[in-house]
């Protein structure tokens, strides 16, 4: 067995390497991902994971043989095509964009090629793909709705493309304000490449952007030639009946849209695939014209080669087994987020009732997240005395903002919980607001 390293030899410094390692995003992301394991008994609010009771081993097993049989009895390939396709490195675009084509159609109402698609290991190497492709040179920047997932921010940091905030708000976006931020750029002497956002249940906000406001928001991607990066991983899950909205990427007529997926809330997170949508029309130096998928797929094939067939094969099983129709396949967990989401609010006013308790909190109309204000700053070391002391974990609305500086909310995820875990959640961060507030009021006024 190795010796453990010794820390104390250094051979190099952060300053000889790319400077986004030691970046506020991208230690963000980790600090999310492992604060957890270091609180292993405490009640977690904060992981943003799919619930996990619906999870079948035996499923696995069948998803493959479905994606087995489909490659022989509807796709025609021999015996050694199919192994080939199964065993083998495979397709840069995917073996199953046919089938995302489909389940787009039958879910989203779009109509795509499915040249148009190329399959990811995640969504989150789609937002790599996409902006690598996007980034020309140092004037470019990019537009993204804030608060914004920090894993479109710290692929941005990769990349050395600075990221410009636009004001969201209770609509989702404000449209004034992403116009203001184009026209500022510009002025600058800057490139704005895009607009990221998430439309539906958006992370961390949980805000949504409505009918009305996305025909504006095209409308206004066309009048100042900008690109709209749509990411929707929590479309499917409104709240009860809740009609679903149409995505930007089905009201679009201009392709302006280059629309971000992933079957890691709707199948299995553990498989790790996505998809990006990229219909856009690229001239090329020789007069040909292509698909923005087809420029991804050369930068994937330097990247990853291609996402691992076995995986594509888990999903596209799990979708021919319901007709491609992820709507029909999440009935269970649409109605598991809605109880959630449904107890945690009522949760939250039972404890902080409105004539008494200055905390306050949003109600979205789906998803997986609920933003909490109160009336003091919420950092890292408020999280880890909430763990430690309290047993209860959450995530700092700080680490959404590129700012850096404390933000006074928290956000609660609903998700991978059941009601008595949201119950003992909410008992604890009750007892911590209210010592917050104690504390602080004995050292002073509370700003």
């Amino acid at each position: 067995m190795a010796a453990p390293a010794d820390l104390t030899v250094v051979d190099l410094s952060t300053a000889d390497l790319h400077p986004a390692v030691d970046d506020p995003a991208l230690n963000s992301m980790n600090f999310l991902n492992e604060v957890a394991q270091h609180y292993p008994d405490a009640v977690s609010l904060a992981a943003g994971r799919p619930y996990e009771e619906f999870f079948d081993v035996a499923a696995l097993h069948r998803y493959l043989d479905t994606f087995r049989r489909h490659l022989a009895d509807d796709l025609g390939l021999t015996p050694a095509q199919v192994h080939r396709t199964l065993f083998q490195y495979g397709r840069t675009k995917g073996v199953v964009h046919h089938l995302v084509a489909r389940n787009l159609a039958v879910d989203e109402g779009i109509g795509v090629d499915p040249e148009a698609i190329v399959v990811t290991v995640g969504c989150q190497e789609a937002m790599f793909l996409v902006l690598r492709a996007l980034r020309t040179g140092p004037g470019d920047v990019l537009l993204a709705v804030a608060p914004t997932y920090v894993g479109l921010t710290g692929a941005a940091r990769l990349l050395d493309l600075p990221v410009r905030p636009v004001a969201g708000g209770p609509a989702g976006v404000d449209l004034a304000d992403l116009r203001a931020q184009v026209r500022r750029a510009r002025a600058d002497g800057l490139r704005p490449r895009a607009c990221y956002l998430m439309p539906d249940f958006a992370n961390p906000s949980g805000t949504s952007v409505g009918l009305a406001d996305r025909r504006r928001l095209l409308a206004l991607a066309e009048a100042e030639d900008l690109l709209l990066l749509e990411d929707n991983p929590y479309g499917l899950f409104p709240a009860g009946d809740a009609e679903r909205v149409p995505t930007l990427k089905a009201l679009d007529t201009g392709r302006r849209v280059v629309y971000l997926g992933s079957f890691a809330k709707t199948v299995l997170p553990g498989a790790r695939v996505g998809y990006v949508v990229a219909d856009q029309r690229v001239a090329g130096a020789d007069g040909t014209v292509g698909l923005l998928a087809d420029q991804l797929a050369k930068i994937k094939s330097m990247v990853t080669v291609n996402t691992s067939a076995i995986a594509q094969a888990v999903i596209g099983g799990a979708l021919l087994e319901h007709g491609c129709s992820l709507v029909a396949a999440t009935v269970r967990e649409r109605a598991a987020y809605t109880r959630n989401l449904r107890h945690l609010v009522a949760g939250l006013a039972r404890r902080f009732p409105a004539d008494a308790s200055p905390v306050r909190w949003n109600v979205p109309a789906g998803g997986f997240f609920v933003v909490v204000t109160v009336p003091f700053p919420v950092d890292d070391a408020l999280l880890h005395r909430s763990a430690r002391e309290y047993g209860l974990l959450w995530t700092p609305m700080a680490h959404f903002y590129d700012a850096g500086a404390p933000v006074d909310a928290l956000r609660l995820s609903v998700s991978a919980v059941t009601p008595a875990e949201i119950d003992l959640g909410l008992d604890r961060l009750a007892a911590l607001v209210a010592d917050e507030l104690a504390r602080r009021c004995a050292s002073g006024p509370v700003a």
